[in-house]
């Protein structure tokens, strides 16, 4: 009876609340499960993730989608929803991410990318930039490596990292550019190689969350977002690639 009564005080959300539904930006698929059995533990707040590119995202929750939480993969797309007055504040940078080359095979990637000419390689993976910010580095890499004109007939485009990802896994495309904390997670730890890439060729990428004003879960967003900065969250991130902000 006693550790009944200690649950019923300390774990609300368990048993009767809403999980908080927290729309992820693909690249963060990996790391926010890790995140969210953090937030569990810590909080007792259930959440759901919704995994997609940022941009579907977005239009998802301009056309009234019930998330309560947005991790964009870039600061635009929230900036977008703060500037039609869809969320509570300004979006704010939890992380900082990087792109690498990967390959699931024995292809001898680098920064160089002079893989990309390898006339094994038929397909090149890429997201696509219009709705995926990781997808818009990459095509603005390529074009300041000066690569894009000599490699654009072999570029496949998925709809998002996760396509990306699926298409170097399968072999559909034998490299592919993808988020660095995809290729950081364990489970894919012994699945091909990869290289980081030099941020020479694009911008950092600051990935901005917010909390959406049609949430009915206030508390639980902004208990999401000051574990986010806590020193928990910041370790998970870094384990997954991610770099820190200030």
């Amino acid at each position: 009876m006693k550790k009944l009564l200690v649950c019923l005080l300390l774990c609300p959300y368990l048993l009767w609340g809403q999980p908080l539904r927290v729309a992820v930006a693909a690249n963060a698929q990996f790391v926010m499960e890790e995140l969210k059995t953090a937030f569990q533990k810590k909080t007792g707040v259930p959440l759901e993730m919704i995994v997609n590119s940022s941009g579907k995202l977005t239009t998802q929750i301009q056309q009234g989608a019930p998330y309560d939480v947005f991790l964009s993969a870039d600061m635009a797309y929230p900036q977008t929803l703060y500037k039609a007055n869809l969320t509570t504040a300004a979006p704010i940078v939890y992380a900082y991410g990087s792109l690498v080359l990967w390959t699931a095979g024995e292809l001898p990637v680098s920064a160089t990318l002079a893989v990309l000419s390898n006339p094994g390689v038929r397909h090149i993976a890429i997201a696509n930039p219009a709705t995926a910010p990781y997808g818009e580095a990459a095509i603005g890499y390529l074009k300041a490596k000066k690569w894009l004109d000599k490699i654009q007939a072999k570029i496949v485009y998925g709809e998002s990292i996760s396509q990306v990802n699926q298409y170097i896994l399968s072999g559909a495309a034998e490299v592919g550019f993808t988020a660095k904390s995809v290729v950081m997670d364990p489970t894919l730890a012994k699945r091909g190689h990869w290289v980081d890439l030099p941020q020479t060729g694009y911008a950092p990428i600051a990935q901005g969350v917010v909390v959406l004003k049609r949430t009915t879960q206030t508390k639980a967003a902004e208990q999401f977002l000051t574990f986010l900065r806590s020193p928990d969250a910041r370790r998970i991130l870094q384990k997954f690639g991610y770099k820190q902000t200030e």
